[in-house]
């Protein structure tokens, strides 16, 4: 366990490092950006190591591995779903989650809305042809925009998106951006381990990091 808490709490340092040269560098402050680290596919005992290096906001893709983990976890923790959500796991995701991150579907926000209030981002694709990736499509935001309004118990905090594989991340956030400016929301959640550097240029104030944190994930069996 002692190897294993010295090698998260290098890679975490690293990452804060480059997270605040990355702000510094655009004349940010560090402390407007929130680090999630995403514990996809990790045992609850490295959750535990990084909540003990100080780390408070995690993400999860899937809700089976959500549920378990802040079911242990200590609970002064922030937990982000944001995996394509399944309309028979949201009563289960709105049982943990505090954040979803990939709000696509009027029928999905129905149903968050017969729960408690929480924080959403819409999840924009700027990938035509691959909407079942996820995703409202960045011409249709601000019509859903406009249409989610009426669910009072949904916060939309901004806008999220994945890069397609092909494009070039910095273009993609910066039209994301732009288009969070036009709707007038804050919050812009974009940026992996391999583009968050980029993202934070273009204006991220939540950045999704899992394996230059915890390395290469191993699916599960």
């Amino acid at each position: 366990m002692s190897e294993r808490r010295d090698e998260l709490a290098s890679r975490l340092s690293t990452v804060r490092r480059e997270l605040r040269e990355a702000a510094v560098d655009v004349g940010r402050a560090p402390e407007e950006i929130t680090l999630i680290v995403v514990t996809k596919n990790f045992p609850v005992s490295d959750a535990v190591i990084l909540y003990e290096l100080g780390e408070r906001n995690f993400g999860e893709n899937r809700d089976n591995e959500g549920s378990e983990k802040s079911a242990v976890i200590p609970p002064d923790l922030h937990w982000h779903f944001q995996g394509q959500v399944q309309s028979k796991k949201i009563k289960s995701i709105a049982g943990w989650a505090e954040v979803v991150h990939s709000l696509d579907s009027l029928d999905h926000a129905e149903k968050f809305n017969k729960f408690e209030p929480r924080d959403f981002f819409i999840q924009v694709s700027t990938e035509p042809g691959a909407l079942h990736r996820g995703g409202v499509p960045l011409a249709s935001v601000r019509d859903f925009y406009s249409e989610l309004q009426r669910f009072e118990n949904l916060r939309i905090r901004g806008l999220m998106v994945v890069p397609p594989l092909e494009s070039n991340p910095g273009e993609v956030f910066s039209q994301v951006a732009a288009e969070a400016r036009e709707l007038g929301l804050a919050d812009l959640s974009m940026g992996m381990s391999g583009d968050f550097r980029e993202a934070i240029r273009a204006g991220a104030t939540h950045i999704r990091v899992g394996s230059s944190i915890l390395g290469s994930r191993q699916p599960p069996a």
